[in-house]
Formats: C-alpha cells, structure tokens, sequence
C-alpha cells in the first residue's frame, strides 16, 4: 500500500502549520509542518509518547520540563513521553520546523492552564 499527499491536500492553519495524522493513511507517525511567525508557538503540553523536532529555518526557544534550550536550522530536538514542552519563535522571520509525534494520531494534554 502506499498514498501520495499533494502539496495543497492538507489545509494549514490561520497560522501557517499544516496538521499530517498518519492513522487514516496506515501510517506508524503524525507530524506538523509548523511555519510560525515571530513570537508564536504552542503552549505547555505534554504527549504519551515522544516528539522530535526538526528545525529547518529561524530560531526556536524550546522549553522542556521546565529546561530552556534555543535550537537553529539543521537542529533535533526530543522529548520524551509525558515531558512538559512548549515552543516559541524567537527569531525575526518565520519558523519552519517539522515536529515528529511518535503515534498514529495525536494526543495532547493541554497544562497552560495548569
């Protein structure tokens, strides 16, 4: 089996990130192709299994388990499963990063307001 996704398939968000759930189309992982201006990024949140993000352009400011750590274009980070994590965009231009979640779908558990 095998499934093709043509740029413009996958809607993005207002804010630029486009959303790829991997169950519907027999895939293992689910990813974001997160394209975020200045200052924007998710809040604290945490997931049962790991993500690992791939930085492709500008700067990002991941905080992980409360450990601040600025990250660059070629760049991994990971997280584990149930680690509290949040990311900004530090820089002047947009940020491209592609965030990997280890699972067919996505699981998150929300803690800004924690």
């Amino acid at each position: 089996m095998h499934r093709i996704i043509r740029a413009g398939e996958l809607e993005p968000s207002p804010g630029g990130t486009i959303t790829f759930e991997g169950e519907p189309y027999g895939s293992g992982v689910s990813f974001f192709l997160v394209n975020n201006r200045p200052g924007a990024g998710p809040d604290l949140h945490r997931h049962p299994y790991a993500e690992t993000w791939i930085v492709r352009s500008g700067r990002g400011r991941f905080t992980a388990d409360g450990e601040e750590i600025e990250a660059g274009p070629g760049d991994i980070v990971v997280v584990g499963p149930e680690t509290p994590h949040l990311f900004k965009n530090v820089g002047d231009e947009r940020l491209d990063v592609v965030c990997i979640h280890a699972s067919p779908r996505m699981i998150q558990e929300d803690l800004a307001g924690s």
